[in-house]
């Protein structure tokens, strides 16, 4: 299996965004299977032609997401991520509805508010 990642230097979207899009959206479709070891970031940054800071910003931000996984030197893994997305998802969300009825707003607000923001966001 290999790791086949695009990015376009004429897009708007920051090369570390694409590739933290892209690695995120293969590791939750399953394309890149929970275990499946990542290139280290000087030699995905070789082959895609990108600074070695920008796939290490990359891969900071999906670890971050739980998406992977470093584990020292044996390298870089895709984690369980959907679970721990769908998870971080739900106790967001929960704090958001908490949040918005301490101040306040009635359900159809709290989620007009969140359709707005849902809407801004995937417009991007």
């Amino acid at each position: 299996m290999t790791l086949k990642i695009v990015i376009d230097p004429a897009a708007t979207t920051a090369p570390y965004e694409q590739l933290r899009t892209q690695i995120s959206a293969k590791a939750r479709s399953g394309a890149l299977p929970v275990g499946y070891r990542l290139p280290t970031v000087r030699g995905l940054a070789e082959e895609l032609g990108l600074a070695a800071n920008t796939v290490a910003k990359a891969y900071r931000a999906l670890e971050t997401d739980g998406v992977i996984e470093t584990r020292g030197r044996n390298g870089t893994f895709v984690a369980a991520a959907g679970e721990a997305a769908e998870r971080e998802t739900a106790a967001a969300a929960r704090a958001y509805a908490e949040r918005a009825q301490r101040l306040g707003l009635g359900r159809a607000a709290a989620l007009a508010a969140v359709e707005e923001a849902v809407r801004a966001v995937y417009a991007r």
